[in-house]
Order: structure tokens, then sequence, then C-alpha cells
């Protein structure tokens, strides 16, 4: 079923199936409450800044600070969460994040905290946050069934937008009753609930008695996966495309609620509630609308509500503006439902963490770059010049859909480990670090077909250098012009296991398939050679495997 047309309606499941499960709202629910107090920490951080008749840049450098961290640390985080226990992580970064939320309410109450000490404070704390997304993210699948992953993509993300109809509103109340110590002060608090529920969580970490692959090789293999992978390619395309205009209405809302809207802090709250309102009705309304529009067209409609939104802030009275920005939240969540389902559905098991770092560093950190451009913006232009550009934008992006779509298979490959893979029989016994290993196998392709077999060839390629091969090529014999090669590289013995044990997927091995269909036998061979002269070392040994047939209806 092509991934861009909408479920039939009896395999859709409730938006609100996924809260049946205990363990998935229990932490649900731990989310919510941790990420009310970070939205609270964030209303008290900008109104803060505001009190101190800071600039619009400041004012805005504060998303860029949350977000910032996710530039350096995301890649770091998504491997950190495919290759150690999820759970124990989470705790660990958690208690850290505790910690610095327990410094600034420190800072605070000492008044010692200056907008630059608060700055600082903001991106610690959203240093914790890069290093725990692609986790959070890749524990989606532990929790729930298939059918239900777009529900739980839905989900999580109304763990920030009612924390964003909660905690902005709570926030403003708070601080102004009692000052922005307080309201950092139940931000640390918060962070004992989401500890707890980790620790409750008894989660079953699988088998990890075997060699770990290394830190800096996981890396280099998540990035060569995202390269590799045109339909993940384009779904953080998307994201960026969207994420740049509409940071704008994130990062000016402040200003836009002081200097517009004439609210105070309690106003500014009461906005930002409204917004998150309008987010918790859109996964209500997501269903309804997958049901009509395919993904594609649920991203057209959704940048172009959410630019009413930005539209009304800027120059509409505020009777106008309130209702206006409910539909910028239904907006706004029906785009992050729509791609962070469909990157969830696309990656392959093991590399889903590093994958969803790459994710998020695409579209958060576009949100932090447009954060800091828009606060520019405003203070050079105006802020409603700044805003009607942001919503320009926004009308492109809808139109862009047309040429730069979400791919035909988004989120319908078979991601499950394949085993049609024929372990190969080795005359000696390799050890894990030798290497590099160059697989050549060999293809006797049918007359006339040559062009279809090397387009179906394309495919395959992609698959071996998403799961760690490089150098890849196809070579035709000069005295046989049936007959091909194709030759590949792995970095090492282990990584060679790797690919063919644990990454090699049902849909990978269709690409193979579909190349075979164009061969004489249906079958190919292979060679397996090793590189084991090492500096500073003789020769120990070399050898191949014996050639090994790859039948095409394992």
């Amino acid at each position: 079923m092509s991934s861009n047309r909408p479920m039939p309606p009896q395999h859709r499941p409730s938006a609100w199936a996924p809260l049946r499960n205990r363990v998935y709202r229990t932490l649900f629910v731990a989310q919510l409450i941790s990420n009310i107090g970070l939205w609270m920490q964030t209303v008290g951080a900008q109104w803060f800044l505001v009190e101190h008749r800071s600039s619009a840049t400041v004012v805005a450098l504060v998303q860029t600070a949350s977000l910032l961290p996710v530039l350096f640390l995301s890649l770091f985080a998504g491997a950190l969460a495919d290759l150690l226990d999820r759970r124990r992580l989470l705790i660990a970064v958690s208690t850290y994040t505790a910690v610095a939320a327990g410094v600034t309410t420190a800072l605070a109450f000492t008044d010692t905290l200056t907008p630059g000490l608060l700055l600082a404070m903001t991106f610690l704390l959203g240093c914790g946050s890069a290093l725990t997304s692609p986790a959070w993210q890749a524990i989606q699948p532990e929790l729930v069934p298939k059918e239900q992953i777009p529900a739980a993509s839905a989900l999580g993300s109304v763990t920030v937008n009612a924390a964003r109809a909660v905690g902005p509103a709570a926030g403003g109340v708070l601080v102004a009753a009692a000052g922005p110590a307080a309201v950092f002060a139940v931000n640390t608090l918060s962070f004992a609930v989401i500890i707890g529920a980790l620790a409750w969580w008894d989660r079953d970490a699988g088998d990890r008695s075997g060699d770990r692959e290394p830190l800096g090789r996981s890396i280099v293999t998540g990035v060569h996966y995202v390269q590799s992978a045109p339909i993940v390619r384009r779904i953080m395309l998307r994201s960026a495309l969207f994420a740049f205009p509409a940071s704008a209405l994130w990062a000016l809302l402040p200003l836009a609620s002081s200097q517009h809207l004439h609210y105070g802090a309690s106003g500014y709250g009461l906005v930002l509630g409204i917004v998150g309102i309008g987010a918790v009705a859109g996964v209500a309304l997501n269903p309804v609308l997958a049901k009509k529009f395919s993904r594609n067209g649920i991203l057209v409609l959704s940048a172009l509500a959410y630019a009413l939104g930005v539209v009304a802030v800027a120059v509409l009275p505020v009777w106008a503006v309130l209702p206006l920005l409910l539909i910028s939240g239904a907006a706004w969540i029906g785009t992050l439902t729509t791609l962070n389902a469909s990157v969830q559905l696309s990656l392959a098991h093991w590399v889903r963490a590093r994958g969803m770092s790459v994710y998020l560093l695409v579209f958060m950190g576009t949100q932090a770059l447009g954060s800091f451009v828009w606060g520019l913006a405003a203070s050079h232009l105006g802020l409603t010049p700044a805003l009607l550009v942001s919503a320009t934008l926004l009308a492109l992006v809808a139109a862009s859909v047309r040429f730069l779509p979400l791919l035909a298979a988004t989120g319908s490959l078979a991601r499950g480990v394949s085993t049609a893979w024929p372990t190969p029989t080795v005359v000696f016994d390799p050890e894990p670090a030798d290497g590099p290993v160059t697989i050549v196998k060999t293809y006797r392709v049918r007359t006339g077909e040559l062009d279809a077999f090397e387009r179906s060839m394309r495919a395959v390629g992609r698959a071996r250098r998403r799961t760690g091969g490089y150098s890849w090529g196809l070579y035709q014999d000069g005295s046989d012009p049936q007959l091909i090669l194709e030759r590949f590289t792995v970095p090492s013995w282990d990584e060679f296991q790797r690919q063919h044990r644990d990454r090699w997927t049902e849909s990978d091995h269709e690409a193979i398939v579909s190349a075979l269909v164009h061969t004489e036998t249906g079958a190919t061979h292979a060679e397996h050679q090793l590189f084991l002269l090492k500096p500073g070392h003789a020769q120990r040994k070399s050898g191949e495997t014996a050639l090994q047939p790859e039948p095409a209806q394992q």
C-alpha cells in the first residue's frame, strides 16, 4: 500500500489506543508533567528577559539556546541510544537535567541570575533534552504495535502541546504571583516524576553480551544510512522547509504578546495555552484528516493553516488572533505527526535512534537557526514585517509539496531482518577487527536485460551503503558482456557480520530479488576477501570464502 494514500478506516486504530498500554500510559503521563515544567521554565525565562528590557534578538535566543544543543549532540545521542540501555540512559541524563534546573532555581532565588547566565543555563537544559530525545523516540516501537505508531507519535507530540496548553498559562500566573524563581523550582521538581517513572519501568534490555559497535563507527554508520535512504532524506527535507518559517511564531510570540496584543506575563501564558489547546485538538482531528487526505495533502493544509495564525499575530485584532492560533496549534501537530510517524516507520530497527537523531538534528536545528534569524529580522525590520515574511514562506512551503512530496513508499517498506542472506563459509577464522572486507558478487544477466538489471541494482547499491558498505560499484567483464560483477567494501569482518546478520531487512532483500529476475539462473555467487596486512604488523594470513549461492527465492 502506498504510504501517501489514507489507511483504510477499519485498519486505523483510535488516536488514543496506545494509552491502553500501562507502560506507555505511565511514561506518557510522566513526560507530560515534565514538559509542563519545561514550558513553565520557558515562559519564566522569556518573561524574565522581557522584564529586563532585553532586545528582540536576546528574547528569541531563549528558543535558540534550548534547541542549539541538538546541533552538537544529536548524532552522539542517537549513537548512545542505539548502543546503551535506553532506560538507564534516560535516567542518567534526566538526573543531570534536574541538577541543571536546580542550579538555575538557586541563582534566581539568590537574585544572582543575569540574562547571560539564564541563556547559559537554558543551553545546559537544552543539552539534556538533546541527549534524551532520540532515546524517547526510539522506545516508542517497543511500547506499541506497528499499527499504533502514528497514534503514539501524535500522543508524543501531545506531551509537548498539552503541556503548552497548561504550562504557559500556569507559568504566567506563577511568574506574576511569585516571580520566575518559583517557576524554575517547579520545573526542577517535575524531573523527579520522569526519573521515578523510568525507574519503575521494567524494560527488557535484550542480549547485550556481544561486542558493541564502537561509538565513532556507530555515528558514521548512522549518517551513511541516512545518506543512502532517499525516503528518509525527503522526510528531513520537508521538516527543514517547514521548521524554518514556522519557528518565527515561537520565537516572536513573547514580543507580539507584549507589543501587539498588550498582554502581561499571564496573558502571554494564555496565548501559548491557546496554541497548545489547538495542538491537542489536532490529535483528534488528524485521524479524520487522514481518511480524506494523503500525507502530502496534510502537509499542504498544515502549512497554510499555520500561516494564518502567523498573519493574525502580525496584523489582526485580539478577537481574531486567538481562534486562528487554535488553528495554528492543530496545524503544527498535523505536520509533526505526519513527519514523525513517517520517519519512525521508515527506519530499520537497528539504526532507529541514530536515524531519529538526524531527523531531530534537522528539525530542531533548523528551528534554532530560524529563531535566531527571525529575532534579527524583527530587530531590523520590525515585528510585523518579520512575521509577514514568515507567513509568505509558509505559503511557498505548501506549494513546494507538489515538486518535493514525501516519496510513495514512505512508511510502507518491510523493516524486519531478512534471513535470506546465506552465511559465508570461511576457510580460516577471522578476528572481528580484521578487514576491510571486500565482497565481490557475480551475476550472469540475460541477453537484452542489462539496462533493466542496472536500474534494479541501484536500489541494491543504496541498501549496501545503508547497512555499512562503501565503494559500491558494478563492473562489466570485458570478454563476456553478460557477466556483471558487484563489488563493495565494509570496514571490518565484524561490520560485515552485522551487515548480513542484523541490518539486512526484508525490503533490502526484495531489491535483490527484483534484480535477480534479470539473471539467467536467478542466483549469484559471492567471494569475501579480507585485507589482513596492518601497519606495524607482518601479514598473518589471507584467504577468501568458498563460493556461496544466493538464491532469489529464499
